[in-house]
């Protein structure tokens, strides 16, 4: 073994091309077993991700018509209630003149009814007050004349 003094900061020697050999080998190995596989995960999760996308994408779409449904079938069925309430206002409208009517008439043979009732009354009122007014003017004259008289 010789002894070589230098004072090189860098010497090209077996030791260099050792190193260089290790380093090479080193890089394959990691390359394989760390890198190869972690990029292969990361463009796995690349594409989950992407499909979520789309699914989201879609999904989105699918909401937006689902809502333009509900929007289109809530401006029908609003539509049909209106109609229903106008149709129902109708129908009120003509039972309560059917009602008013009724009751006019009802009203009227009532009244008519009242109207009879009181004429017999007032005819036999009548003829109750001509009998006593007879019984009176006769009961007067006879006091008037102090006599009796006979009818």
């Amino acid at each position: 073994m010789q002894i070589v003094s230098n004072v090189a900061l860098i010497s090209i020697n077996e030791t260099m091309v050792v190193q260089l050999i290790s380093f090479l080998i080193f890089l394959f190995v990691i390359n394989r077993i760390m890198f190869r596989p972690l990029r292969r995960t990361m463009q796995e999760r690349e594409h989950y991700m992407e499909g979520i996308r789309l699914d989201i994408r879609d999904a989105e779409k699918k909401l937006e018509k689902t809502m333009q449904e509900a929007r289109d079938e809530d401006a029908v069925v609003r539509k049909a209630g209106l109609q229903m309430m106008a149709e129902m206002e109708k129908q009120g409208n003509d039972e309560r003149g059917r009602i008013i009517t009724a009751s006019r008439e009802e009203i009227a043979e009532i009244g008519g009814k009242a109207r009879q009732d009181i004429d017999a009354q007032i005819a036999d009122a009548r003829k109750t007050i001509v009998a006593e007014a007879d019984k009176l003017s006769l009961s007067v004259m006879e006091k008037v004349l102090g006599r009796r008289l006979v009818s």
